[in-house]
This record gives C-alpha cells, sequence and structure tokens, in this order.
C-alpha cells in the first residue's frame, strides 16, 4: 500500500464519519417530536457503513451503504392535558433514545478526529521524506 492510499482510505472513513454524525444530529433534534396527526411518528435512523476497495491496491474504504430506520415502536407518553394526545390520554413520541445518540455522538466524532490525525500524519512523514531529498 503506498502512502497516497492512506489519504484515500482516510478521506473515506472522515466522509462517512461526517454521513455518520449528520443522521445522529438529526436524530437528537427529533428526541422529544410528537407523532402528526396520521399517528407517524419520528423514527431514529441508523448509518450502515460497507467496505469498498480503493482502486488496484488492497487498501479499503468504507462508505455508506444506506441509513435505516429503527423499528422500535414509537414511546406512548401519558400526558392528557397534550393538544395531540389520543382518547386515552396518551402523546405518541419518537423512539429516539438521546442517551444512545450521545454515545454514538462521541463514537462517531472520535472515529473522524482519529482520521483526520491518520492524514496529518501521513502529511507529515510526506514532507519530512521530501525534505530528506533536498
Amino acid at each position: 500500500m503506498s502512502m497516497f492510499s492512506i489519504f484515500g482510505v482516510s478521506g473515506s472513513a472522515v466522509s462517512a464519519q461526517s454521513q455518520r454524525l449528520n443522521v445522529v444530529a438529526s436524530n437528537l433534534a427529533n428526541a422529544d417530536a410528537v407523532a402528526g396527526p396520521d399517528g407517524q411518528g419520528y423514527r431514529s435512523r441508523q448509518v450502515v457503513f460497507e467496505t469498498v476497495r480503493m482502486g488496484t491496491e488492497a487498501a479499503s474504504g468504507v462508505k455508506v451503504r444506506s441509513i435505516q430506520e429503527s423499528k422500535e415502536p414509537l414511546r406512548r407518553v401519558h400526558n392528557p392535558m397534550h393538544p395531540s394526545a389520543d382518547a386515552e390520554g396518551y402523546v405518541t413520541q419518537s423512539n429516539v433514545n438521546p442517551v444512545e445518540e450521545m454515545v454514538n455522538m462521541i463514537s462517531a466524532s472520535r472515529s473522524y478526529q482519529n482520521n483526520v490525525e491518520v492524514m496529518n500524519t501521513a502529511k507529515s512523514l510526506l514532507l519530512k521524506t521530501l525534505q530528506m531529498g533536498q
């Protein structure tokens, strides 16, 4: 694997983690969303990654294969005073678990930072190599 393929591998990971962070942000923004009149509420989404070959070399990167909606049931909270409450006094809310999403956000953020650090280290090594040739 050449030094330049490191940028392709880390770049693909940075792009994938960026999409993951966007999905987590969307989930957190809708954590307390209430279902509409049709009863359909916001369902949390998760990013599914897949491995991809990087050119003709033995390097593999990552890309987002899909973004899947959770199959978990929506939360029903008893709040008869809420304007969206049903006849029994329950309000249907999203199935987003804010604690899980925060953990997911920290994980994605650290993966993003680690891959940026890999690219910075590779850049530094390449610059040192060029300086040796002077």
